[in-house]
């Protein structure tokens, strides 16, 4: 049996790294919808905005002191306006997001309806960037956006507004993918955290503000620090992960978070989904770790081409 060289053992740790950040961001989607989701679903009724602010606050006071000592805070750019947009886009959806949970939307169901971001993305880059696409790509968006359809399943008489918020995350968020692709091409990955980081948590106080802003006490309060040193180390997690592997190796294991909410949520909550809901969980997962797979490859071809 042959040992597995140094290279396959980074990987192999780059994907752990990766699956272990998805149960931790299951966990953190659990501790929000306990601290936003009203009394009728079990919950403690703080306004998700507040909940936002106050998680990645908390998580943002954690990181500095380590992005200090590494010597990772830069903040100079030439480019302050799409940095503005990008981060803005990303507290747009990590605010649609929480309100999600916040109303009652099963968290897997809000998980997967998010995981839509790279058909977003894929429709962006050849609009806006005018990348070549595939046709083998875009039937993938078009099982996508089936699946999607088989979850929010708008036709129900159950289906709410509430139900496309994660949708409205997925558009956000794959337009902060994009202007992360059209920034890396100049800008340091230390750059683009900064930025992320330092931005993050004053947009999400305009928001909790706007909402009215409450102040945690009691029980919430003890959840949202428990939230907030979570957030820190999936971010770390993250970090460790893209910096221990290739970003087109362990990319694809982040769909696995699919499965981690699933789980807690079910285990937990007792809420499990039903029926064809399955079939269209499945197709958005087969669709987005097709598109990362094609994005891998890709990106082997390019390396091999220089």
């Amino acid at each position: 049996m042959n040992q597995p060289t140094p290279k396959s053992s980074r990987a192999l740790l780059g994907a752990l790294y990766m699956v272990l950040a998805g149960i931790t961001f299951a966990v953190i989607n659990a501790i929000t919808f306990v601290i936003t989701s009203p009394a009728d679903y079990g919950g403690l009724g703080f306004k998700p905005q507040s909940d936002t602010f106050w998680q990645y606050a908390i998580a943002l006071l954690i990181s500095l002191p380590f992005l200090w000592r590494a010597g990772s805070l830069s903040f100079k750019t030439r480019q302050p306006i799409p940095h503005l947009i990008r981060v803005a886009l990303s507290a747009a959806g990590l605010q649609a997001f929480v309100i999600a949970i916040s109303k009652g939307v099963p968290v897997w169901q809000v998980v997967a309806l998010t995981m839509t971001a790279p058909f977003f993305v894929l429709v962006g880059a050849r609009l806006l960037l005018n990348e070549n696409v595939t046709a083998n790509r875009w039937i993938a968006s078009i099982v996508g956006f089936a699946g999607a359809l088989i979850v929010t399943n708008p036709l129900s008489e159950q289906f709410n507004w509430a139900w496309l918020l994660p949708v409205v995350a997925a558009i956000m968020w794959g337009g902060a993918s994009l202007l992360t692709k059209h920034l890396s091409r100049e800008e340091t990955p230390e750059t683009l955290t900064t930025w992320l980081l330092l931005l993050l948590t004053p947009i999400n106080l305009f928001w909790s503000v706007g909402a009215g802003f409450e102040v945690p006490g009691g029980n919430v309060l003890w959840l949202l620090i428990i939230g907030g040193i979570l957030v820190f180390v999936a971010q770390y997690l993250l970090s460790k992960s893209y910096a221990t592997a290739d970003a087109n190796y362990v990319q694809p294991f982040d769909d696995l978070k699919l499965i981690s909410n699933v789980l807690i949520y079910g285990i937990f909550f007792g809420y499990w989904p039903t029926g064809l809901i399955w079939l269209g969980l499945a197709m958005i997962m087969a669709a987005s770790l097709f598109l990362l797979l094609q994005e891998q490859r890709k990106g082997a071809m390019a390396l091999k081409a220089a």
